[in-house]
């Protein structure tokens, strides 16, 4: 017989870490189906392929290095070129361009009687057809061997690149549903954010247009302009609170409404036109890499959890919102100030969606009226598929950051494996709905008897 609580004691476990455990599937899915021939490029294949040439032919070959004429292949032969020569080989020729060019460097070093041991190449200039057969059309100069980086098996989706763009992509859905979170838990949704995406960006760029200096503004400028539409977007969410507090007024209706506003707003303010008379500057927070290059957006996405991780479990704002949620009656009679808790919900959800309006505007240096469409439903998924409950009284941070990487990890997964937009879009729905039912088997103790009888 099992000991008394343990299902209970189940249930926590896969309530608290069954979206982690799900991430982690998905992630060796995604890598098992994208596992290829990699073929390394740039300085460190040159250093691998330097390394190779020397064990095989000891400090003195003699090398022709063939490469295209492209920005990654020149830095490859350049480091090549100083690896072989730190090493004591003879560099006879660098190629830089087609084969008809390493045809030609072939004819001169065969006229002047040159031997070649080796013929360094990356995995493209191997290829090339001039090298097929050169003992039968240079067999002056000897038998080189055309040799390249070793290639490796890995999965497209573990590359570096890829993992730090997944963060980077999601990074403002993230940051949004941070306060989507709370407004979750209290019971309430929040629709307008992704028109407050679209109204901050806007925001932002004209102010910077209009009052910073455009293209010259500085950094205290620019730091000014984007506070100041975060905080008219956290006007916009106090609004919000307002109506649902004092007036009753379901979340749902009010919140509805404040998207077409935000959304109307920021397509009059800009005529339909995106902004686009900003500093190159502007694009440090949101492309940006100063530790570890690591994206800035992606540093300050996950400093924000930590914080709001730190207010729902240690603070009591934290424990109102939660009591808010779970019983709002309960909680007005134990003294909870229920009207100020709802009210600070919607002004972070709104100050929260102003950051990821100035986020985006600077990953795409501009800002536009197009920018968040569909933002809010994804933020809402993301809530949703970290375990929070529609219902209210119930979520977390750090699930909500999983449920995050979920959606992004589906999508990226999907577009390296070719999958296409509409098929896409039926996954996450379903994604989604999945997540719902979950929610809904989790809050009747997770029996289908109970579901069925309902």
């Amino acid at each position: 017989m099992s000991e008394p609580g343990s299902s209970s004691k189940l249930s926590v476990l896969v309530r608290d870490y069954g979206m982690a455990g799900v991430l982690v599937l998905l992630c060796a899915f995604f890598s098992a189906v994208t596992l290829t021939e990699q073929h390394p490029t740039g300085e460190a294949a040159a250093v691998q392929l330097a390394a190779g040439i020397t064990k095989q032919f000891g400090k003195s070959p003699t090398v022709l290095i063939a490469v295209r004429d492209q920005n990654e292949d020149t830095s490859f032969a350049a480091k090549l070129k100083a690896q072989l020569k730190s090493a004591g080989a003879i560099v006879a020729a660098v190629v830089k361009g087609e084969p008809k060019d390493a045809r030609e460097e072939l004819q001169k070093l065969s006229a002047r009687g040159a031997k070649l041991d080796v013929i360094a190449c990356n995995q493209a200039t191997a290829a090339w057809l001039v090298f097929a057969d050169l003992a039968k059309d240079f067999p002056s100069l000897g038998s080189p061997r055309v040799l390249q980086p070793r290639s490796y098996k890995w999965p497209n989706f573990l590359k570096r690149d890829n993992l730090l763009n997944i963060a980077n992509q999601i990074a403002v859905i993230a940051i949004v549903a941070i306060g989507m979170t709370m407004v979750i838990i209290t019971g309430g949704i929040d629709l307008s954010v992704g028109s407050l995406i679209a109204l901050s960006a806007v925001l932002a760029a004209l102010f910077i247009r209009e009052f910073a200096g455009a293209q010259q503004a500085g950094a205290l400028g620019m730091t000014l302009a984007c506070l100041s539409a975060m905080l008219i977007c956290g006007l916009a969410g106090g609004a919000t609170g307002t109506f649902v507090t004092l007036f009753n007024i379901p979340p749902f209706i009010v919140t509805l409404a404040m998207m077409l506003v935000a959304s109307g707003t920021a397509y009059l303010l800009t005529h339909g036109q995106s902004v686009y008379q900003v500093p190159d500057s502007f694009v440090w927070l949101g492309r940006g890499a100063d530790v570890l290059g690591v994206p800035n957006a992606v540093l300050l996405m996950a400093l924000l959890y930590i914080a709001a991780h730190i207010v729902m479990s240690r603070t009591t704002l934290g424990r109102y919102l939660y009591a808010v949620g779970g019983n709002r009656v309960a909680a007005r009679f134990s003294g909870v100030p229920v009207r100020r808790v709802l009210l600070v919900s919607y002004v972070v959800s709104g100050l929260l969606a102003g950051l990821g309006g100035v986020v985006l505007a600077s990953q795409l240096k501009s800002g536009s009226p197009t920018f968040g469409q569909m933002n809010e439903l994804y933020v809402i998924a993301a809530v949703v598929v970290g375990g929070a409950s529609l219902s209210g009284g119930e979520g977390r941070m750090f699930g909500t950051l999983i449920g995050a990487f979920i959606i992004a990890v589906i999508q990226n997964g999907m577009n390296l494996t070719n999958v296409e937009s509409y098929t896409q879009k039926v996954v996450l729905g379903l994604v989604i709905l999945a997540a719902v039912l979950l929610d809904q088997f989790r809050q009747r103790g997770w029996s289908w008897k109970a579901v069925t009888r309902a």
